[in-house]
């Protein structure tokens, strides 16, 4: 990471932490005002932990280099991915993970949650974990190395649950790329739970409070 992660906590001695990743081009920011949308008040104190991308050039966009958890060449987002930049994000968020444990969050009180290339690197890190975790969150982006996951995939967090979430009328990650992700990750048994929402490459409101009542079901004790 290009810079510790900023970090919100809901009240002192916190019991449950949400990791989450941003999108290309942006940084832990981003997605701060939205965690302060949720009340997750009856599950206990939550610390939120929002890293940023290293920063690196990023081939679609002429080689600017900009924070990105892995480069994209090419619009067709299945197509030539970059492989070993996932990997090392992935190994980033691994220790993030492995940090809230250290800090007394057992893995099952963690969820791993993302927008874009974070949702991205959400599913990827999430369903590999070694450990269950309480669950994986994925807004407007899709599976990443696909192929890999049925044999990658932990068997700890199989039954882990899944929030997706897309809008119909997002023009960076098409809405056909999210249903690919959810079909698969659905047939290889994992309990994905969908929403699609009348948006572009966004969150609303109706999106948080779908998120909100999903954090409270997999938090609660």
């Amino acid at each position: 990471m290009s810079s510790s992660p900023i970090e919100i906590e809901t009240a002192p001695h916190p019991t449950a932490t949400v990791i989450v990743m941003h999108g290309l081009g942006a940084d832990g920011n981003d997605f701060v005002p939205i965690a302060n949308e949720l009340d997750l008040s009856s599950v206990g104190p939550v610390r939120f932990v929002f890293p940023k991308a290293p920063v690196i050039p990023v081939t679609i966009n002429g080689g600017y280099r900009m924070p990105a958890w892995y480069d994209i060449a090419v619009a067709d987002l299945a197509a030539r991915e970059d492989e070993a930049g996932l990997r090392r994000s992935q190994a980033t968020i691994e220790a993030l993970i492995a940090n809230e444990k250290t800090r007394g969050i057992a893995a099952d009180r963690i969820v791993v949650a993302g927008f874009s290339q974070g949702c991205a690197m959400a599913l990827l890190t999430g369903l590999r974990h070694t450990e269950r975790l309480a669950g994986i969150v994925g807004l407007s982006g899709y599976l990443p190395i696909a192929s890999t996951t049925a044999a990658e995939r932990h068997a700890a967090n199989h039954d882990t649950p899944v929030f997706l979430a897309h809008g119909r009328q997002d023009p960076v990650v098409p809405l056909e790329r999210a249903l690919q992700s959810r079909d698969a990750l659905t047939a290889l048994g994992h309990p994905v739970e969908w929403h699609e929402y009348t948006m572009a490459h966004s969150v609303c409101m109706d999106e948080i409070a779908d998120l909100n009542r999903f954090l409270l079901r997999v938090l609660a004790r």
